[in-house]
C-alpha cells in the first residue's frame, strides 16, 4: 500500500531525510524517532503536502509527486496540530469533510464514524466547546470518514485520558486489520499496544525496520523504550 524508495528531502543544505526506503502493507506500523529525526517530513511527503528532493513515494500505487489527487483520495491524515474550524458543530464539520470527498451516503457515514470514535455525547456541540481529547476524536473521525485504504496518524491519542485511550487504541487495532496505518508517537506503550511493525528513524536515516517481536528478540527482549534510546543515541535524563 505504501512504497518509499531512496527518499531524500533537503532544506537548503540540511538533509531532513536521507535516502530512506521502506514498504508498508495492511497493519499498524509504528513510525518512531526523536524530535527532528524526519518523521513529520516523511509523512508530509506521503500525504502530498511537500515534495521530495529525490526518490519516490507511492500510496496505493499512485505516485505522491505526480498523482497527488489520487493519493489524497486514498489516504486519511491526522496531523499533530489537528487544525479545525472551531465554530463548526461536530456533525457539521464531518458533513463538510464528507462533501469534500463527495460521499453519497453522508448521513449514514457520519453516524458510523461518530459511533466508532465515541463522539456521540458531544456530536451536537461546537468543536470550540470540546476538550482537547474530543477534538482529537473529531480529527480522527474526519480522517476515516471516506473509508480510506491508508491512514497516517501523527500523535493520534494526544490529550486523551486513560479511559479514552483504550477505545481509540482498540479502534486503531481494528482498522489495522484491513487498512495500512502509519502511527507516529512518542508513547512507547502505545506502540507496544497497537503496532505490528516498527520503523525507527534517527537524523534522517532508518536505524530499525522490523516486526516488534523480531526487534525485541534482536535486542535481548529489552523494552522498546530502551531499544529506542540505544538506537537513537539518547541517554536518560537521570544519567
Amino acid at each position: 500500500m505504501i512504497m518509499v524508495q531512496n527518499l531524500t528531502k533537503l532544506y537548503a543544505t540540511q538533509k531532513a531525510i536521507d535516502n530512506i526506503s521502506f514498504n508498508a502493507g495492511p497493519g499498524v506500523l509504528g513510525f518512531l524517532g526523536p524530535n527532528g529525526a524526519g518523521k513529520s517530513t516523511t509523512m508530509k511527503i506521503l500525504t502530498c503536502f511537500i515534495p521530495q528532493t529525490s526518490g519516490k513515494a507511492s500510496v496505493c500505487g499512485f505516485d505522491a509527486s505526480t498523482q497527488a489527487l489520487q493519493v489524497r483520495q486514498n489516504i486519511g491524515y491526522l496531523p499533530e496540530t489537528n487544525p479545525q474550524y472551531l465554530d463548526m458543530y461536530v456533525k457539521e464539520s464531518l458533513g463538510f469533510i464528507a462533501g469534500i470527498h463527495k460521499l453519497h451516503n453522508t448521513n449514514q457515514r457520519i453516524a458510523e464514524v461518530i459511533e466508532l470514535t465515541g463522539l456521540g455525547p458531544e456530536q451536537h456541540k461546537k468543536i470550540g466547546q470540546l476538550s482537547k481529547g474530543y477534538r482529537q476524536r473529531v480529527g480522527l473521525a474526519q480522517a476515516i470518514i471516506h473509508n480510506p485504504q491508508v491512514l497516517i496518524l501523527d500523535e493520534p491519542t494526544s490529550g486523551l485520558d486513560p479511559n479514552q485511550l483504550v477505545g481509540i487504541r482498540q479502534l486503531i487495532r481494528e482498522l489495522g486489520k484491513t487498512k495500512t496505518i502509519i502511527l507516529s508517537t512518542h508513547i512507547m506503550q502505545e506502540v507496544e499496544a497497537v503496532c505490528d511493525n516498527v520503523i525507527i528513524i534517527n537524523k534522517g536515516q532508518i536505524v530499525a525496520n522490523s516486526s516488534l517481536t523480531n526487534l525485541r528478540e534482536k535486542h535481548g527482549n529489552n523494552s522498546l523504550e530502551n531499544i529506542f534510546i540505544e538506537l537513537t543515541n539518547l541517554v536518560p535524563a537521570s544519567a
